[in-house]
C-alpha cells in the first residue's frame, strides 16, 4: 500500500536570490536520500515562496523491502584454528552480525556472514528522512537565532511532517513537527491545518499562497503582460527580474504606476536602472520600443486597496527619479571629456594608478588592436577616442550614484555631447559580457576596447598577485576571461592573444622578470577557461587536450581546430594516429638540423620526402585557410609512406649525421600534424 508523505518547512523571510538554487538542492536531496533509505515513490515535487520550503512525495511505500547483506569478516586462517573450529575473532564477527559462528560461509580466503535487515515502516524512518532534508541543505550564508545551536538560512518558526493523515513526529531547533502552517502574513491571521498531503496546495490557496513557484511565475508573466496590454504597450521583460519577484510573494497581483513627465526627459537607462534594479519595478514599452510613463510591480497580496499601493509606489519610484534628475542635471554642466579630468582622483588598484592611468594605458592598448585587425583610419579615430572617453562616466555623480549604469551613461553622455555615435556604443561595449549570457559586443571598435579593458583588468590584478583560487574571484576575473574568448570566437577574429598579454603587461609597473611569470600564469588561466567551454559546447577532453597542447596564440583558431577534428572524424583515423605516434615516440628529445637529401641511403627515405614536398605547401594554404577537413584528406597521404619508413629505415645508425638527418626528416613531417594539435592526446 501507497502514502503520500509532506514535509513543509516554514521560516522567516527567505533571501529570493538564493531560492532557484535552494529548490534545486532539494530535489537532489529527496531523490537521494529516499534511494538511500529504499523507500521507491511514483514522484516528489518541490516547493518553495518566501516563507516556506515544502515537499510532496507521492506513491511512496509504506515499508522498505527486506535487504540482504554479504559481509566479510576475518580470513579463514585466522577464523578456524588447527581442528577446523571457530576462533574467538569468528565468533565475535558472527556475533556482531547477530548469527551464529557455524552460520558462516567459506568464500575465496575470507569468511562471510548474510544477514538479511528487515525492512522498516515508512513512519518510522521518516523522522531522520525528513530531519535530514534540512540539515543537507548548504547556504553561503546560514544563521543561529536566540539560543538555538542547529542553523539554517532564517529562523524555522514550524514543522509539517505528515504521512497520509498520520503526522511525523520529529524535531528541529526546537520545532516540532505537527500538521498546523501558516498563510499569508497579512491576508490569513488564523493558523491552516492540513489534513493530508495530496490537498496541501489548495489548501494553501484557500489561504492565500500559491505554494507552487511554476504556478506563481506563470500568474506573475500573465498578470505583467495583461496589464501592460490594458496600458497599450508591452512588458520590458527581464528573466532575472521575473525570478527574483516570484520569490519575494506568495500570493502575487500585477500593478501599474505612472511616471512623472518631467522624468520622461531622462535618458532611458536613468530611468530604467532605478526602477528596475533599486524598486523591482517592470519599464512598459510601445511596440516601437520607446519607453511609456508607466511601470509594472507586482503586490504580495490581493487587489484591496490597490489604489493606495500604486500611489505609494509611484512616490517611492518618485523619489529614486527625483536623484536621478538631480545627479543627471548635475553632470550635464561639463562635457564627457571634461569629466575625464577628474578620474586622476579614482584610484584604480593599489599601486596601478588612477582611473585616468588606466584610460591611457587602454589608448595604446587599443592601437595595437587596431594595427592588428587592419583597422580603417576612421575606425583608428574612433577607438582612439573612445579609449579616451571610456572612463569620464565613472566621474560622473549619475554612475557614483547608480554603479551599474556605468558604460550606459557614458554612452547617453557621449551622443548629447554629439560624439560619433561609433564611439558612444564603444564605451558602452566595453563593459559587455556583464554577466552569464549577456550580449556580446558587437561592433569591432567595441570589441577592441573590451578586450584591452579586460586585459588590463586581468594584467593588473595578476601583477598584484591576486589570482582567483576556488570560489574566490573578487575581481571577476573568470567572467572577464571567458568574455575574452567569447568576444574573439564570436567575432571571428584571429588574434596574437599573448601579444595582447604582454602589451598590456609592459604598460604596468613591475620588473621584467614579474611580468614574464605573470604571463605564464595570465596564458594558463585562460586556457583553463577556454577548457569549460569547450566542454560545455560539447566537446570531448582529449580532443580539447589535443587542441590545446602547446603555446596558446590563436584562441579562435584553437575552437576551429577542436570543431575540425569533431567534424572530420579524426579519432576513428586509427592509421594516421598510430602513424603519428611512432613519430612523437621516435624524435622525442632528439636534436634535429636541416634536412639533406644527400644523405638519404634507402627509397623509403626519398618516398617520405617527396610525399611531404609534394603536400606541404597545400596543407600550410589549407591550415591558413582553417580548413582542417582538406588537411586532413591530406595527410592521409602521408601514412602509407610514414609507416613504410618506420617498418624498414632503421633511424638510430652509429654514423651521426645520417641519425640526425633521419630524426630531422620525421621531425619535419610531425610538425604538419602538431599545427592541429597532440594527436597522441586523443583517445
Amino acid at each position: 500500500m501507497s502514502k503520500n508523505l509532506l514535509l513543509e518547512i516554514g521560516t522567516e523571510e527567505m533571501p529570493a536570490n538564493i531560492m532557484s538554487g535552494v529548490v534545486e538542492q532539494l530535489r537532489e536531496l529527496v531523490k537521494n536520500k529516499f534511494l538511500e533509505s529504499r523507500i521507491s515513490f511514483e514522484k516528489s515535487d518541490v516547493y518553495a515562496t518566501p516563507r516556506r520550503l515544502a515537499v510532496i512525495v507521492t506513491g511512496a511505500v509504506d515499508k522498505q523491502p527486506d535487504e540482504e547483506i554479504k559481509k566479510r569478516g576475518p580470513s579463514i586462517k585466522a577464523a578456524y584454528d588447527e581442528n577446523g573450529n571457530p576462533t574467538k575473532a569468528a565468533v565475535g564477527f558472527a556475533r556482531g552480525q547477530h548469527i551464529e559462528a557455524e552460520n558462516l560461509i567459506k568464500d575465496g580466503e575470507y569468511t562471510w556472514a548474510e544477514v538479511v535487515n528487515k525492512g522498516q515502516t515508512v513512519e518510522t524512518i521518516l523522522p531522520e528522512i525528513f530531519t535530514s532534508l534540512i540539515t543537507g541543505l548548504n547556504f553561503t550564508r546560514s544563521m543561529r537565532w536566540g539560543t538555538e545551536e542547529a542553523h539554517f538560512i532564517r529562523p524555522i518558526r514550524w514543522i509539517v511532517a505528515l504521512a497520509g493523515k498520520n503526522i511525523i513526529p520529529m524535531e528541529f531547533a526546537h520545532v516540532k513537527s505537527g500538521r498546523i502552517s501558516r498563510g499569508h502574513r497579512f491576508l490569513c491571521k488564523e493558523t491552516v491545518e492540513i489534513t493530508v498531503p495530496e490537498e496541501y496546495k489548495e489548501i494553501m490557496r484557500h489561504a492565500f499562497v500559491i505554494v507552487d513557484q511554476d504556478e506563481r511565475r506563470a500568474l506573475i508573466s500573465a498578470g505583467l503582460k495583461k496589464t501592460a496590454k490594458e496600458l497599450g504597450g508591452e512588458v520590458w521583460h527581464n528573466a532575472d527580474l521575473l525570478e527574483e519577484i516570484n520569490y519575494l510573494v506568495e500570493y502575487p497581483t500585477p500593478l501599474y504606476g505612472r511616471i512623472d513627465e518631467e522624468f520622461m526627459k531622462l535618458p532611458v537607462p536613468a530611468i530604467v536602472t532605478p526602477m528596475r534594479d533599486h524598486q523591482r519595478y517592470y519599464p512598459v514599452r510601445r511596440s516601437d520600443g520607446s519607453l511609456m510613463p508607466y511601470f509594472l510591480t507586482v503586490r504580495n497580496g490581493g487587489d484591496k486597496a490597490i489604489k493606495n499601493v500604486q500611489i505609494g509606489n509611484e512616490r517611492v519610484l518618485r523619489a529614486r527619479l527625483d536623484d536621478a534628475k538631480f545627479f543627471f542635471d548635475g553632470d550635464r554642466k561639463k562635457s564627457l571629456n571634461d569629466h575625464r579630468d577628474e578620474l586622476a582622483k579614482i584610484n584604480y588598484q593599489e599601486g596601478m594608478g588612477t582611473m585616468k592611468d588606466k584610460s591611457d594605458r587602454l589608448g595604446k592598448l587599443v592601437m595595437c588592436m587596431a594595427e592588428d585587425w587592419k583597422f580603417s583610419s576612421e575606425e583608428i579615430a574612433q577607438v582612439k577616442r573612445s579609449a579616451y572617453l571610456s572612463k569620464s562616466d565613472l566621474a560622473t555623480g549619475m554612475v557614483t550614484e547608480f554603479t551599474e549604469l556605468q558604460g550606459e551613461m557614458g554612452k547617453e553622455y557621449a551622443l548629447l555631447d554629439g560624439e560619433d555615435k561609433a564611439v558612444a556604443q564603444a564605451i558602452f561595449e566595453q563593459y559587455m559580457p556583464r554577466f552569464s549570457g549577456d550580449m556580446l559586443p558587437q561592433s569591432s571598435i567595441g570589441r577592441a576596447l573590451s578586450l584591452a579593458d579586460k586585459l588590463d583588468n586581468i594584467a593588473a590584478t595578476f601583477l598584484r598577485g591576486l589570482i582567483p583560487t576556488g570560489s574566490q574571484d573578487p575581481y571577476a576575473l573568470r567572467r572577464q576571461t571567458i568574455g575574452i574568448v567569447n568576444i574573439l570566437t564570436d567575432g571571428k577574429i584571429h588574434w596574437d592573444i599573448q601579444k595582447g598579454i604582454k602589451e598590456a603587461l609592459e604598460l604596468l609597473p613591475g620588473t621584467e622578470e614579474e611580468k614574464k611569470e605573470t604571463a605564464e600564469k595570465i596564458e594558463e588561466f585562460i586556457r583553463q577557461r577556454m577548457k569549460i567551454i569547450l566542454l560545455d559546447k560539447g566537446i570531448d577532453y582529449d580532443i580539447i587536450d589535443a587542441v590545446l597542447s602547446g603555446i596558446l596564440k590563436d584562441i579562435y583558431a584553437v575552437f576551429l581546430k577542436a570543431q575540425g577534428m569533431v567534424d572530420s572524424h579524426i579519432k576513428k583515423e586509427e592509421e594516421l594516429r598510430q602513424a603519428v605516434t611512432r613519430l612523437t615516440n621516435i624524435t622525442k628529445g632528439k636534436d634535429t638540423a636541416p634536412v639533406r637529401e644527400e644523405l638519404f641511403e634507402e627509397k623509403e627515405e626519398k618516398e617520405l620526402y617527396n610525399a611531404l614536398q609534394t603536400i606541404q605547401p597545400a596543407v600550410q594554404k589549407a591550415y591558413d585557410e582553417y580548413k582542417y577537413e582538406e588537411v586532413l584528406t591530406l595527410l592521409k597521404t602521408m601514412t602509407a609512406p610514414i609507416h613504410a619508413y618506420l617498418d624498414v629505415v632503421m633511424v638510430m645508425v652509429e654514423n651521426e649525421a645520417v641519425r640526425i638527418n633521419r630524426i630531422s626528416l620525421l621531425n619535419e613531417v610531425l610538425s604538419l600534424y602538431k599545427q592541429w594539435g597532440d594527436f597522441t592526446r586523443l583517445v
